[in-house]
């Protein structure tokens, strides 16, 4: 009992402080050290044998094992994004945008970048790396209040494209080893459900920022933001299109062979190709691949402190209880699936984790029951993108404060609109579809 309010109290103390703005460095640590205390963990490696569970060693192998499988590709990452900002080729491939859509459609234009990257396999969090030096560009010619940058970055990428059929992200690559389906499995109900998350959540984002702007807010700038560039010679927008395409295509012709390595040689070419096309508009080219390697830190640090805190979590007995109950749901099995995957997504920040942790344990049990793989695979991919996305999580974490540089009191309440309550219907549309027979 005192395990199981240690996990319980320890998360809502973790997205407490995280909603209050408190460094994550801090936090993710503090947090941690609550539930193991709580769950009788012991806090040193020297005090348990070798390879058992403590809560220094179980927080710096989940911190460490996240800056190890990841460092490169934020470094890159953050890197790139800042090389197209500095050398002007964001703001010309922005104001495109607005010439060709409008600025009434300046927010759809970001959502549909982060889309088309999402989809062509480029890691989420690169993608908002990549995608902000438009989106900050966009947002100030049509002067919109900035704190919704990141929910328009993080509907683009985390609800209708990463848990898709044929999306080449993760979420939707890890229930076919454990369903023995392909990455197309269900498609048909996952085009109608991802239509309708598309539709209706750029509806909601649109909505939001309208009732903002009537209240009066606007785009404010600051100092660290880009220098407007209304005086200043800029590329031609294809050439600052080529980079971003650069990015995508090599990251899907070596996707399959080099799984996420594949970014680290396509990132590296989406700088080289800015470079190279755009090197006589750069203002510093050296000091724009300084901001982006310290930008890089910062966010690879708050999200791996977050990560940390998951690898305390999972060592405790009170989270392989929660495990147990979620996975032994009775009812519908892609109910109970889609439950089982979605909480403890939450209670990981993690989709990946969500999936990696209940599918051993509710696939093996479900198709002996004679359940739809093929269902069951999209009603779990489309369950992890929800409540993984509570404030915790790592991608909401970066995006809001690392890369975006808002607070989690000013943007999240947008972010948690379009990346939990939507996917949270989609699923359930699933359900819907499915028991209706149709995809099946």
């Amino acid at each position: 009992m005192l395990s199981m309010i240690g996990l319980a109290g320890g998360l809502a103390l973790l997205i407490f402080l995280t909603m209050r703005g408190m460094n994550l460095l801090i936090a993710g640590p503090l947090c941690a050290l609550f539930v193991a205390v709580l769950s009788g963990m012991p806090l040193f490696p020297q005090l348990v044998a070798e390879g058992e569970a403590n809560f220094v060693g179980n927080y710096m192998t989940g911190f460490s094992g996240f800056v190890t499988s990841w460092y490169l590709m934020f470094l890159l990452g953050a890197v790139f994004g800042k090389v197209m900002e500095d050398s002007g080729a964001a703001d010309s491939v922005s104001r495109w945008v607005v010439e060709k859509l409008g600025m009434k459609r300046a927010v759809l234009a970001i959502v549909i970048a982060c889309a088309v990257l999402t989809y062509g396999g480029v890691s989420l969090f690169v993608v908002a790396f990549s995608v902000y030096p438009m989106a900050i560009s966009l947002f100030r010619q049509a002067n919109l209040p900035r704190r919704f940058i990141p929910a328009a970055l993080a509907f683009g990428s985390v609800t209708f494209t990463m848990t898709s059929a044929g999306s080449p992200e993760i979420q939707n690559w890890i229930p076919i080893e454990y369903l023995q389906t392909s990455p197309y499995a269900g498609w048909e109900v996952s085009a109608l459900v991802a239509v309708f998350m598309m539709i209706f959540g750029y509806w909601l984002l649109k909505r939001m920022i309208s009732k903002a702007v009537a209240k009066g807010e606007v785009f404010e700038a600051r100092e660290n933001d880009p220098a407007a560039s209304e005086n200043r010679r800029l590329p031609n927008p294809l050439l600052g299109l080529v980079p971003l395409l650069v990015v995508l295509i090599i990251s899907y012709i070596f996707h399959d062979s080099l799984k996420q390595s594949a970014l680290i040689i396509a990132l590296l070419g989406g700088v080289v190709v800015t470079y190279l096309l755009n090197r006589t508009y750069f203002l510093s080219f050296w000091n724009a691949v300084s901001e982006g390697t310290m930008g890089a830190l910062v966010a690879i640090g708050n999200t791996a402190a977050v990560v940390g805190f998951g690898g305390v979590a999972k060592a405790v007995p009170a989270f392989g209880t929660a495990v147990d109950a979620m996975t032994s749901i009775p009812g519908s099995p892609l109910i109970g699936g889609a439950i089982a995957v979605s909480v403890i997504a939450g209670m990981t920040g993690s989709a990946s984790g969500g999936q990696a942790i209940a599918l051993p344990i509710i696939a093996p049990h479900y198709l002996d029951m004679g359940v739809n793989p093929e269902a069951l695979h999209r009603v779990v991919a489309i369950s992890s993108g929800a409540l993984d996305s509570l404030p915790h999580n790592g991608y909401v974490v970066t995006t809001v404060r690392a890369i975006c540089g808002e607070s989690h009191s000013a943007a999240y309440g947008a972010v948690g609109v379009v990346t939990v309550i939507v996917p949270l219907i989609g699923v359930a549309l699933a359900i819907l579809l499915f028991s209706l027979g149709l995809g099946i």
